[in-house]
């Protein structure tokens, strides 16, 4: 995983890193997923689209996550894998592979409400991108 997480009072923060903007999209919902399950756990059995859209790269990271997050929230699916497809500043398109919840299988870390415009940025060092995202618990 390439995340840390961040201090923040009463919510949770991550700093996100990746190579490439693509890649900084992927290691943040695998961050959100390994926050809420045990990655390992999980076997991919169903294979979404998911398409979002946002005003810049930090309402895109926001509207992804909220996305990826509905999916556990709204659907009861753990996400196991994640593949950016397209990517621009304004869309994103990805492949999500997921399994359905199982009590009996999955193990639940974090029940994480909501993500966050609070203190969200997405930006570009010399090397690499980052972001900075809080999570409402």
């Amino acid at each position: 995983m390439k995340y840390r997480l961040t201090d923040h009072t009463a919510d949770i923060g991550i700093h996100v890193f990746g190579n490439d903007l693509k890649e900084l999209f992927e290691n943040a919902a695998m961050s959100l997923y390994d926050m809420i399950t045990e990655l390992e756990c999980v076997s991919p059995a169903d294979t979404q689209k998911i398409q979002v859209t946002g005003e810049d790269r930090p309402d895109l990271m926001v509207n992804w996550l909220r996305e990826l997050l509905f999916l556990w929230t709204g659907r009861y699916q753990l996400v196991k894998t994640v593949k950016i497809l397209s990517l621009s500043e304004h869309e994103l398109t990805a492949e999500v592979k997921t399994e359905a919840y199982s009590s009996e299988r999955h193990i639940i870390k974090h029940e994480i409400k909501a993500v966050t415009y609070h203190q969200i940025q997405v930006y570009e060092n010399d090397k690499a991108w980052e972001a900075e995202i809080i999570f409402d618990v």
